[in-house]
């Protein structure tokens, strides 16, 4: 792989059960176990699903209008089963409403092929949970 495909963020822990994730340009956010207002692993999944779809249908949909209002639900079970802990049921839901008049039409009539197109091709977080990609755990020498 070469560093125009490599993606990565770096976890550090704070305290027992509170981590900040910190992106190579310095953003960070702060991960919990849930049970305070950090967002929680598998919060950030649903947030990565949601915002990856969410991008792609907003850049389609604002080149005609911007949205009177635009809100993206996601979705899912959190199981345990012989496969162990993990997630079904996932669902993305668009709640978008655009202005009336011809350019609020193009913008509707855009969001339902933007929203699959990202679905089935471009979103790579939902692509990659769909599709299914491996993960290693190491142990770096410390």
């Amino acid at each position: 792989m070469s560093e125009d495909t490599l993606r990565q963020v770096r976890i550090d822990r704070i305290s027992a059960g509170s981590y900040t994730a910190t992106n190579p340009r310095g953003g960070t956010i702060r991960i919990g176990s849930g049970e305070e207002d950090d967002f929680s692993p598998v919060e950030l999944l649903l947030a990565a699903i949601g915002s990856c779809t969410t991008t792609d249908a907003d850049v389609a949909t604002t080149r005609h209008v911007e949205p009177d209002a635009f809100t993206v639900t996601v979705s899912g079970n959190k199981i345990h089963d012989e496969q162990g802990n993990r997630m079904t049921d996932l669902a993305v839901t668009f709640h978008v409403v655009f202005p009336e008049g011809a350019e609020g039409d193009a913008a509707r009539a855009i969001l339902p092929r933007a929203v699959k197109l990202s679905h089935e091709r471009l979103c790579t977080v939902s692509r990659t949970v769909e599709i299914g990609t491996p993960v290693t755990s190491t142990i770096a020498d410390v």
